[in-house]
Parts: C-alpha cells; sequence; structure tokens
C-alpha cells in the first residue's frame, strides 16, 4: 500500500478546535462515532467575533471579553482529518458568533512513551 492510498497521504495531523464548553459531550459523540482514536481537552479563555459582555459586580462595572471555551486535541493517522473536522464542526455549530474554530496542522513526528513506537505506530 502507497502513502496515496493510506489516511491524510500517510502523514500524522493534528486537529485542534476551540469550541463553547456546553458543545464537548456533543463533540465526543461525534468523534466516537467515526472512531477518531482519542482527543485531549483543556478548559482556555479566548477572544474571537464574539462580543464582550458588560457587567456590574458590587456597583462597579466590568467587561468580561475572554471567554471560557475548551481547547480539543486529536491526533490521527488512520483516520482522514478532514473527517475529524466535520466531525467536529457540526457538532459544535450553534449558529451564532462564539462557536470557535478548527484547525488543522501536519505532525512532524510521534513517539509512544509507553512502548518506543514512532511515527504512525505511535498514533
Amino acid at each position: 500500500m502507497s502513502d496515496s492510498d493510506l489516511p491524510n497521504d500517510g502523514d500524522i495531523k493534528l486537529v485542534m478546535a476551540v469550541i463553547r464548553p456546553d458543545k464537548l459531550s456533543d463533540v465526543k459523540t461525534a468523534l466516537a462515532e467515526i472512531g477518531a482514536p482519542s482527543l485531549t481537552v483543556t478548559n482556555v479563555s479566548g477572544r474571537g467575533s464574539q462580543p464582550a459582555k458588560k457587567s456590574q459586580w458590587r456597583g462597579e462595572e466590568y467587561t468580561v471579553d475572554l471567554h471560557q471555551k475548551v481547547k480539543i486535541e486529536c491526533v490521527v493517522a488512520d483516520i482522514p482529518a478532514d473527517d475529524v473536522v466535520d466531525a467536529i464542526a457540526d457538532a459544535a455549530q450553534t449558529g451564532e458568533k462564539g462557536d470557535g474554530k478548527v484547525f488543522t496542522l501536519p505532525v512532524e513526528s510521534a513517539v509512544q512513551v509507553r512502548t518506543g513506537k514512532t511515527g504512525r505506530d505511535a498514533v
């Protein structure tokens, strides 16, 4: 089997998404349905096109312009990265500002710590 017959043309890809925290369960379900092998989830704060909100606390007005988000990272070799991107985007979409972004990056190398496997075998 040549590299062009493999998903992602034989490369390893990192799919990284920043989404609303309340959509995490839907995204995890969507990734499980397509057989995505693993993911890492991190709580983050960020600012994009979602507008800032003004609030008051103890009589003082303040602006919240960093919104709570969840960052999902999924490294894939045997599943097409485009399928992972589509699953995340479809599951995370609400149609409102602040739904998030999905990025796909090449992975130069990978090493599985426990076994010492490298490259596609490590993923």
